[in-house]
């Protein structure tokens, strides 16, 4: 697994793009098995949300380009499902009051040449997290389940 640090302030698009291209590369090679995004505390590299994107991909349609059937509006539709309850996430999960660093972990087959910017990470668990499995969606290539881990251990139960 390899991780990619943005530690700064200000999240530079050149940056993002970056993370953006070697992730389609790897999708459309097959190669990318789960994408992270791991929410830590600035202050003491706690890791307070994890964002885990499992993607299935379907090795016939990669490998000896077979078509499968669907629809870009059922697609778009499932994409669009994920994305409200991604923003609806907001009436559960905790408030990240402390500044914010967040790392983006990529889980690849081992036979990919990672990036000289990139580096060996550990998964960067949360201890006994809560956890809420969101919609999955797929494309005519990729299957993607969701789940979001969260620190919830300073609500008290009343």
């Amino acid at each position: 697994m390899a991780s990619k640090t943005v530690a700064k302030d200000i999240i530079t698009l050149r940056g993002s793009a970056a993370i953006v291209s070697e992730f389609f590369e790897w999708l459309e090679s097959g190669k990318l098995q789960r994408v992270v995004l791991v929410i830590m505390s600035k202050a003491t590299g706690e890791v307070l949300e994890r964002w885990n994107f499992s993607i299935e991909t379907d090795s016939e349609v990669v490998e000896k380009g077979v078509s499968r059937e669907k629809s870009d509006k059922e697609i778009m539709r499932e994409i669009q499902a994920i994305m409200r309850q991604i923003a609806s996430s907001i009436t559960y999960l905790p408030c990240l009051d402390d500044s914010c660093v967040f790392d983006v972990l990529a889980y690849t087959d081992t036979d990919i040449a990672v990036p000289f910017t990139w580096i060996e990470s550990d998964p960067k668990l949360i201890a006994n997290p809560q956890m809420v499995k969101l919609h999955s969606f797929d494309t005519k290539i990729h299957k993607v389940d969701t789940l979001v881990s969260y620190k919830n251990d300073e609500w008290d139960e009343e």
